[in-house]
Parts: structure tokens; C-alpha cells; sequence
């Protein structure tokens, strides 16, 4: 499962987040993985808050284990009627779906909520309460599925999610705590994009790079992937 959401910069974070979803969906397809988007939550102005992708396919998860971290790009704002440079964050989160070591959730710490799906679908969209929130009370992490063609389906699927979040902050706990989510902004970053004046893209952790980086943003990760694997 590939989380990507928005993190300091406003409107431009958020557009940041929705280049990025665009990027793994490219790689991903272009990978030969199967790809759902389970989450999706757009917006106000453009681009996008927050994006789940639902990925399948041998070796997803120790693929895109590497990607979990800040992603920062410096560019020219869009949004900015004096065209300033700006520089924005987004987080990525990778997290294993493994059936085998799901964690058994019981139904009277759940609250559970459910609401219409927004975007573009079949007639059910905006009509049917299909989609369905989950909040584990216990941990307060929240989890919500729409992507579903019912609620049922939708319950189920979000479950899964859930499990797979407890399961992986029970495994931090146990490695000693990595503290509090990782702030999306200054400082943290992992790997940075500069699109203007000039192009690199740059991994910090393996000194990986390129000066195309209008070509990794249309999917082509595998350098950085690999780099990764090669490192640890």
C-alpha cells in the first residue's frame, strides 16, 4: 500500500503530492504491477491532499520500501502571479499487506463510519453511503475505503488497511518507537527535484542522480529503486 500526501507549501504541496501520485502510477503500470487507488481526498484549490494506492504484483512492497520519506522539489509556483520559486514537500509511505500477520482487530474499539464516494464512477458515486471510515479508538489511526463497489466490500478493504497499520506501528514500537509521523517540510527530506533553473533529480541517502528529472516524473524510477536495493 503507497500513500502519498501533501505536506508544507500549500496549494503547491498539494499539486506536488498530485505530480507524484502521477509519477508511481506510471511506474507502477509501466512495471507491470496491478494498481488501485483505494483513498483519495483532492484539493481545494488543486491537486490533492491524499492518494492510497493498492499495489500488487511480486516484490511491490520491497520495491517501493525505499520511496517511504519526504519527496522535495523546487520549481517555479504556478500559483504565484509573481512566478516565484517555491519550495514544497510531500510525504510517501510504503506499508506491506500481508494476510499471514494481520493483526486481529476487535469490532468494540472501532468506530465506524460511512459516507457517499466523491469522483467519477458508476451510478452509485455521490448517491449510495458505499464508502466507509474506520478509526481503531485505541491508537486513534484512521483508515477509509471508497474505492469499493459496496459497503460491505468497502468494510473489508479498509480493514485490511487498518491491520496493516497496526501491525507496522507495533513492529516500530517493538524496534524501540521512531517517534512521531515524520513532518512533510524542511529537514527531512530523502530526495529532492529541482525543475527550474535547471534539472537534478537528487537521492540523498545513496547520492543517486539525474538531470532529467521531467523523465522521472513521467515513471522512470528505476534508477532510484535499484540504487536503493543495491545500498542496503
Amino acid at each position: 500500500m503507497l500513500t502519498v500526501r501533501s505536506g508544507a507549501g500549500g496549494v503547491d504541496s498539494m499539486d506536488w503530492a498530485e505530480q507524484l501520485e502521477r509519477m508511481y502510477w506510471r511506474w507502477l503500470t509501466r512495471s507491470g504491477f496491478e494498481a488501485e487507488i483505494t483513498e483519495r481526498a483532492e484539493g481545494e484549490e488543486a491537486g490533492i491532499h491524499r492518494s492510497v494506492i493498492e499495489v500488487r504484483g511480486a516484490f511491490a512492497y520491497g520495491r517501493l520500501k525505499g520511496e517511504t520519506g519526504v519527496h522535495r522539489v523546487c520549481h517555479i509556483s504556478e500559483f504565484d502571479a509573481e512566478r516565484k520559486k517555491q519550495t514544497s514537500f510531500a510525504a510517501v509511505e510504503a506499508i506491506p499487506l500481508r494476510a499471514e500477520t494481520s493483526i486481529e482487530v476487535q469490532e468494540k474499539d472501532l468506530e465506524v463510519e460511512t459516507f457517499c464516494s466523491g469522483g467519477p464512477g458508476g451510478q452509485n458515486v455521490n448517491k449510495v453511503a458505499s464508502a466507509v471510515r474506520i478509526r481503531h479508538v485505541p491508537t486513534g489511526v484512521m483508515v477509509k475505503c471508497q474505492s469499493q463497489r459496496s459497503q460491505i466490500q468497502n468494510k473489508t478493504k479498509a480493514l485490511e488497511i487498518l491491520s496493516a497499520r497496526l501491525r507496522k506501528r507495533e513492529e516500530e514500537l517493538r524496534a524501540g518507537g521512531r517517534g512521531p509521523r515524520i513532518e512533510a517540510a524542511f529537514g527531512h527530506q530523502i530526495r529532492t527535484y529541482v525543475l527550474e533553473p535547471y534539472q537534478l533529480v537528487k537521492d540523498h541517502r545513496t547520492e543517486h542522480e539525474t538531470g532529467n528529472a521531467r523523465r522521472v516524473l513521467d515513471g522512470d524510477l528505476d534508477g532510484f529503486v535499484d540504487a536503493f536495493l543495491r545500498k542496503r
